[in-house]
């Protein structure tokens, strides 16, 4: 599976984003996916994933009734929709796929290549 991440961008505080996650390959429809972020001197932490099936879905706390993932496996994509945005959460923010549903990272076999995102005050 390749993955590519796009959407990022510059948003004042309390705006919205939506990212994408282009899959390419057959087994996207059986891969977990998950949405990860790095801010610049930290580690990379653990935003949101979903099943294969897209019926279940687990966020972090801090993005927690702010943030939406999603995907549409007959278009081999996934999607996180922020709103509310706020300076923490200003990163670049990794698209993954594996076996399971899971907040961690190891645990996951494939990766896009991330996509800024910047949120001013």
């Amino acid at each position: 599976v390749q993955l590519q991440a796009s959407g990022g961008g510059l948003m004042q505080a309390g705006g919205s984003l939506r990212l994408s996650c282009a899959a390419s390959g057959r087994t996207f429809s059986n891969a977990a996916m998950g949405w990860f972020r790095q801010a610049h001197g930290k580690e990379r932490e653990f935003v949101a994933a979903i099943r294969r099936s897209g019926g279940s879905t687990y966020y972090a706390d801090s993005v927690k009734g702010r943030f939406t993932i999603s995907r549409d496996n007959a278009k081999n994509s996934v999607y996180l929709q922020m709103n509310s945005l706020k300076p923490e959460d200003t990163a670049v923010y990794y698209c993954a796929a594996g076996p399971y549903q899971t907040t961690t990272q190891y645990q996951y076999d494939y990766w896009g290549q991330g996509t800024q995102v910047t949120v001013s005050s």
